[in-house]
């Protein structure tokens, strides 16, 4: 240790330990010359010349100071072991599994599936992509249908989305109710019913039977139903289709290993969770959920779509299909708001298929229903009365009182077990692959006092016998094959699974290998100490309805990051059930229609957002009922307050809200805003700010008080919850004071300080609650201070990078003072005017330097919009800002005609290994600029597996299912 160290103050000597750190990307020295190449000579020069005075926060974040990764590590352990892991058969959709280690280590924990961005830039994301079509493969294989999307948010979205498809879809009936089997899990039915609300739909439960007797455009039936039961739907839906009634079916895929599929008795949608295909139930989420349909509705299905289709060299490759952030096409007009999915989670359940293979997943089916069956005949033989003849893995017990029902549910309690309440007078017991036969038994001492004398291990063995199961009527047997395709029967052992899994890990480039300068998006470092707790059980394993006396860890957990939040954001309050910004963009627009509701004002029925919004934002305001205006912007980039004030004039109390997105989408802090908000205020309509940008924010400003009355906060953005590949992602909402009452709440479990008649937005109480613990390790190890400095490092990146760039390219908006916020547009449209490059050129050669693209076309066509996030060291965004350069370097090549652009490395890129082992190399410039164009790339370099992806022929030549495994090869 030097002098300077052994003569340091203590305090000093825990600077190496500090997380902050770790986190933003410059040191002292590369920061200094970053100032100095900006002209400035502080930080605090730069913040007072990019972010308004006006809106300005002086005084210090209400936040903590700092932990060390190992003391936040400490502290959260502490908060976790208040979570009590009972065995729960409580069921309703959420089940107990096995993880398979081989998946959890190289999958759910490894930062090369998990720090990826959404597969946009298909040629360097083919491994994501095969992982996902083998997904769409296996939910089509055991759905029964013809085409599957690449997976949704969770069950109850799922539901809610088949809903608004079969309302599209079904143009011989002009009926606007939708029945809704009563039993259906409740979760699914208030998520289902307060999108139906803003629809104008009319929702109607009741029996199966009866809707038969049902004028209606539609109909979700359950297969096997909330309380487990399971019967043949196919008279049901040959009836409904005689009436014009589209049959939506929501299922489960476990049971689909043993029962007849949906797609066989004719359903025209089935949807799901994949949660129990080795995904953990972590108190409600991130679990992805699936949506399988006929291929005539495969041009109005929500959601992504993952095809086949074929490379310039014709390798077969894979891309993402018609549905490509339709959003941003359609805006009002989008057939969903969702611009995600559970890709991570989408991941893990169809490696589980892959691992286990058909008939491992047939092992585990049997073993569960067989399970089943002990324990209903068990039951019965002690006198029970089971609600069901026929179920899968779910047995509901009459018990005929009250006082019964309670008695049992204690005295399960006292044993450590949760069962489900079933109305006032049953119990339901589901069971899963972690289920014993010991469990069996205890369940079994549960309700005969200890006082059971049934012979389990005899029963099992006369159905080892060949004995058969009577809870599976034989009709309902499923005989058809199932998972055929090679990749379901090959990688059985862990061995050929591990080294599957690093094939396709290796076909994609995430963070772990190099920035991913997305704008809008904000690819920031998602620490490993951030990460560790989300595979603790305490947190992994607890049942969504578990009862909160043994989910205090979790309570506490969300009581702090509510906290947190409120410092970040000015609100007042903040409800974490979205589990994605679109469904904070729509649970925030409710709480507004709510809030106009209670005043009697039922005439605001307008939306105005600026035409440089989110895709989203007009989509998520159809989806509210709410018509939607758009407000010009000026030649800076700002919202034109001119053309705002007119129509304000124009619509006054028609107007409900205002949605922008601050700092804007064109990246700079537009200095009228403070004026906006007090014009919106001023005919009593509401400000919505997008909060999607908030990581030029936190410190600097806060949302409520600058004039927001709710903001959407992504907190995969932001506050550093990883993307993975393109979901999950959380969307928790902030509001002002007098929106606090109409924030959603939940019909199952109860969410403090809310009323369920408000709406259930997601399935879970808390959306994706397992992974907020990311969240509150990254705001506890970063404290007040490092909160702040994340933020400038933000603003301070991105003014290098696009000063640097800014005499090759032009910057497209800038603030007053010549800075920007967060981050910066390249307008190519001179340059592709010039030359006939395009911005796709440019995305496409950043590959050959290891680089993913930044944002194409986005907000204005023609650009490219960059954000390098504090987490990236000058010598990143030196490696990053070289690559442009010489990448403008080649487009001047092609405007001086030494090269044509066909003959150009930008419109041959990437380039492959296939390329540069060519023996008949015959273009313009060598192999060597074709593969390796930069220095660094000599010493390490990543190669994309694919040639530009041709997407006219993929879109020709619709194929969204697996190739043969030959193809693969």
């Amino acid at each position: 240790m030097s002098a300077d160290f052994r003569s340091a103050p203590l305090a000093q000597l825990a600077y190496a330990d500090e997380f902050t750190h770790r986190h933003i990307g410059p040191d002292a020295t590369e920061t200094r010359a970053m100032l100095d190449a900006l002209g400035v000579d502080s930080l605090d020069t730069l913040l007072d010349q990019t972010v308004p005075e006006t809106i300005r926060q002086r005084e210090p974040l209400a936040l903590n100071g700092p932990m060390t990764e190992h003391q936040a590590l400490a502290a959260l352990k502490s908060v976790a072991r208040k979570n009590k892991l009972f065995k729960s058969f409580i069921g309703m959709g959420y089940y107990n599994t096995f993880v398979p280690p081989v998946i959890q280590r190289n999958v759910l924990e490894n930062p090369g599936w998990y720090t990826a961005y959404t597969p946009y830039q298909p040629e360097i994301s083919q491994g994501r992509l095969e992982a996902l079509l083998n997904f769409q493969q296996m939910v089509m294989d055991l759905t029964g249908m013809e085409l599957a999307n690449a997976s949704m948010l969770d069950e109850g979205t799922a539901a809610a989305e088949a809903m608004a498809m079969c309302k599209r879809q079904n143009k011989k009936n002009k009926s606007d109710a939708f029945f809704v089997d009563e039993d259906t899990h409740p979760q699914t039915l208030a998520v289902l019913k307060t999108r139906a609300d803003y629809f104008g739909f009319t929702v109607i439960t009741g029996p199966a039977e009866q809707l038969a007797s049902t004028e209606c455009f539609g109909a979700l039936l359950s297969y096997p139903g909330s309380t487990g039961q399971v019967r043949d739907l196919t008279d049901l839906i040959t009836q409904a289709h005689e009436k014009n009634v589209l049959v939506t079916v929501t299922s489960d895929l476990m049971a689909m290993m043993r029962l007849k599929s949906p797609g066989e008795m004719g359903a025209d949608v089935v949807i799901g969770s994949n949660q129990r295909f080795g995904v953990p139930m972590g108190f409600g989420g991130p679990h992805a959920a699936f949506f399988a349909f006929r291929d005539a509705y495969k041009r109005s299905a929500p959601g992504r779509i993952i095809g086949v289709s074929v490379d310039s060299r014709g390798k077969t490759a894979l891309r993402m299909a018609m549905q490509t952030r339709e959003q941003h096409i359609r805006r009002e007009k989008a057939n969903s708001n969702i611009c995600t999915s559970q890709v991570l989670l989408a991941v893990m359940s169809s490696c589980y298929a892959v691992y286990h293979g058909p008939e491992g997943l047939r092992r585990i089916a049997e073993r569960i229903h067989r399970l089943a069956y002990l324990l209903g005949e068990g039951l019965k033989d002690k006198g029970f009365e089971l609600r069901h003849d026929h179920y899968f893995d779910t047995v509901v017990v009459e018990l005929g009182s009250e006082k019964k029902q309670t008695g049992l549910y204690q005295a399960a309690l006292t044993h450590e077990i949760n069962l489900r309440k079933v109305g006032n007078t049953a119990l339901g017991i589901s069971l899963d692959e972690t289920t014993t036969l010991d469990d069996i038994d205890r369940l079994l001492n549960v309700f005969c006092a200890g006082d059971h004398a049934l012979n389990l291990s005899q029963l099992d063995g006369e159905l080892s016998a060949g004995k058969r199961p009577e809870a599976i009527p034989a009709a309902l047997e499923r005989h058809d094959a199932v998972l055929t395709h090679p990749v379901f029967n090959r990688f059985h052992s862990e061995t050929e699974m591990l080294r599957y899994l690093r094939r396709l890990e290796g076909r994609d480039i995430a963070l772990n290998q190099s920035m991913i300068p997305l704008g809008s998006c904000t690819m920031k470092l998602n620490a490993t100490a951030e990460m560790i707790p989300v595979t603790w059980p305490e947190f992994g394993q607890l049942h969504p309805f578990t009862p909160m006396d043994q989910a205090q860890g979790y309570q506490q957990l969300f009581d702090d990051l509510q906290q947190m939040l409120k410092a970040c954001t000015g609100y007042d309050a903040i409800s974490l059930q979205p589990n994605a910004g679109s469904q904070g963009e729509y649970a925030g627009l409710v709480a507004i229609r709510k809030y106009f509701e209670s005043k009697g004002e039922t005439e605001r029925t307008l939306c105005l957002i600026p035409a440089s919004a989110h895709g989203t934002n007009p989509a998520s305001a159809q989806m509210a009922g709410l018509q939607v205006k758009v407000v010009n912007c000026d030649k800076d980039g700002n919202v034109d307050l001119a053309d705002l004030k007119a129509k304000v004039e124009e619509f006054g109390t028609r107007i409900a809200a205002i949605m922008i997105t601050y700092p804007s989408t064109h990246g700079v802090f537009e200095e009228g805003v403070s004026e906006l908000c007090a014009l919106i205020h001023s005919i009593g309509a509401q400000v919505y700010i997008d909060g999607a940008n908030m990581n030029a924010l936190v410190g600097l400003a806060a949302f409520g008080q600058f004039g927001g009355d709710v903001s959407h906060l992504n907190l995969h953005k932001t506050f550093c919850i990883p993307h993975g590949g393109g979901g999950p992602g959380m969307g928790p909402i902030g509001v002002a004071e007098h929106l606090t009452p109409f924030l959603p709440g939940h019909p199952v479990q109860d969410v403090p300080g809310t009323d369920p008649a408000n709406g259930t937005i997601s399935a879970a109480p808390w959306g994706s609650a397992s992974i907020l613990p990311i969240s509150w390790m990254y705001i506890k190890m970063m404290g007040r201070d490092g909160m702040r400095q994340a933020t400038e490092y933000a603003i301070l990146n991105a003014n290098y990078v696009a000063r640097q760039l800014s005499g090759h390219y032009p910057i497209l908006y800038k603030g007053k003072n010549g800075t920007i916020a967060h981050e910066c547009l390249l307008d190519l449209r001179p340059l592709k005017e010039a030359t006939g490059v395009t911005e796709e050129d440019i995305a496409k050669r950043l590959m050959d330097f290891g680089f993913h693209a930044p944002t194409m076309s986005f907000p204005v066509p023609g650009t490219l919009m960059i954000e390098p996030t504090e987490s990236e060291s000058k010598e990143e965004l030196d490696r990053f800002i070289e690559a442009m350069i010489t990448i403008r370097k080649e487009i001047a090549q092609v405007e001086s005609g030494e090269h044509s652009v066909e003959q150009s490395p930008l419109r041959n890129a990437p380039h492959t290994q296939d390329d540069v082992m060519d023996e008949s190399w015959e273009r313009a410039y060598s192999r060597d600029k074709a593969a390796r164009p930069a220095s660094w790339l000599k010493e390490h370099k990543v190669w994309p597996t694919v040639n530009r992806i041709d997407n006219v022929f993929g879109d020709r030549n619709l194929v969204c299912s697996c190739p043969s495994m030959e193809e693969y090869r």
